[in-house]
């Protein structure tokens, strides 16, 4: 039967039709998603705590003025070498303060008071002395008399004694006057204006002996200079800082929870200080902690930790006082741990979970957490060595999607 023009042009139709549905099917088909896989694997594990110190002269001492007055510039510098008892800074007593009108009155009044004083003084002496003249002349009469039988013996030994007492008399009033004229040496030091001589001692003194020169507590090397310059200064002034370099210590201040963790022995490692990673140990965690202000404005409870070097050995040379590392403690360690990379492990409503690849599809298994590090976590149950999990799961990724892994280029 021959085919008639309809039944020609639907063939003719039908064929193209037919391959664009199979051509949309084929591109409508799911195909499986391209994802990162790791595998779980049993290993070694080191958890760390990690944060910034900075080294420390384990004994530093602060060399202060001792007294009030005008420092001489400082001959030693940054890195000389000083030996204990050595001077180190010499200052000179600062000068008397300018008096004001009333000050200065009543200062020229102490004075005046004060030259009354010693010339009542100098008049009891003169007594005293007199006195003792008329009981030593009475004394040598009583002897004459007593010899010569005239008089008892009563009255000799009363004028020997009128003449102790007026010796003694005249002993108490020469200490008074002593007294009196050192009370008008201070009463005149009062009245001294600043540039002139404190007394006649003082204006001739050597000029060696009129300052007072500060001794350096140990042996060491000058760690800083506070005050280099000629200045007045302050008592208890700090002036600079001596100790040893060799005797070097690491202190990191840790957040009190990551503390609570440290313990004394532990090993640590010193990193990101300029040059290769040194090896110490946990020596000291304070047993109190401080409050610091985080960049944030965060208050965080911090504590120091101390870090001395492995083995009793010394750090390199070339790390000194007040220097920055980057401290890592070993806080627990084991040899066969069973591992996946964080990146694979996510939250959801029952805990942390992963997607295991199972015969090219992605299925949803709840795993338990132990320790972690960095990018690595401990899993303790929900996996097993060898299993392969999907690495930073988007969400094109979902239980029972078919999964690929991605090809990488070279």
């Amino acid at each position: 039967m021959p085919m008639t023009p309809t039944r020609k042009r639907l063939l003719l139709w039908s064929v193209p039709a037919l391959l664009l549905a199979a051509a949309m099917a084929w591109l409508l088909a799911p195909r499986p998603v391209p994802v990162d896989l790791a595998r779980a694997a049993v290993g070694p594990l080191t958890v760390t705590v990690e944060a910034e110190g900075e080294t420390r002269v384990r004994d530093v001492f602060t060399v202060s003025a001792p007294v009030a007055g005008r420092m001489q510039r400082l001959a030693v510098e940054v890195g000389d070498v000083v030996e204990d008892g050595a001077p180190v800074a010499v200052i000179r007593p600062a000068d008397p303060v300018f008096l004001d009108a009333r000050t200065a009155t009543a200062a020229v009044a102490g004075v005046r008071a004060a030259e009354a004083a010693v010339a009542g003084a100098r008049a009891e002496v003169a007594r005293a002395e007199s006195d003792l003249s008329f009981a030593r002349s009475e004394l040598d009469r009583a002897r004459r008399l007593a010899e010569e039988g005239t008089i008892p013996r009563r009255s000799l030994e009363r004028a020997q004694a009128d003449f102790s007492a007026g010796t003694a008399a005249l002993e108490a009033a020469r200490d008074a006057l002593r007294a009196r004229e050192a009370e008008l040496e201070a009463a005149r030091a009062g009245l001294i204006q600043p540039g002139e001589p404190q007394s006649l001692d003082a204006a001739e003194a050597a000029p060696d002996t009129c300052c007072v020169h500060v001794p350096a507590p140990a042996s060491g090397r000058v760690l800083a200079v506070l005050q280099e310059s000629e200045a007045v200064v302050q008592a208890g002034q700090p002036l600079l800082e001596i100790g040893d370099p060799r005797a070097l210590e690491v202190t990191v201040d840790l957040l009190s929870s990551d503390a609570v963790q440290v313990r004394p022995g532990m090993a640590a490692t010193l990193v990101d200080w300029g040059g290769a990673p040194l090896n110490g140990v946990v020596r000291r965690v304070d047993p109190s902690g401080f409050t610091e202000v985080s960049a944030l404005g965060i208050e965080e409870q911090r504590v120091n930790v101390i870090i001395d070097p492995a083995d009793g050995s010394r750090w390199p040379e070339s790390l000194g006082h007040a220097f920055r590392v980057v401290a890592q403690i070993a806080v627990w360690h084991s040899d066969e741990v069973l591992t996946v990379p964080m990146g694979a492990v996510f939250r959801d409503a029952a805990g942390w979970a992963v997607f295991r690849v199972e015969d090219g599809t992605a299925r949803h298994r709840p795993v338990t957490l132990g320790r972690m590090e960095g990018l690595t976590a401990q899993v303790t149950a929900g996996l097993a060595e060898g299993d392969s999990v999907v690495l930073h799961p988007g969400d094109r990724v979902a239980p029972g999607t078919s999964v690929t892994a991605r090809e990488t280029e070279g």
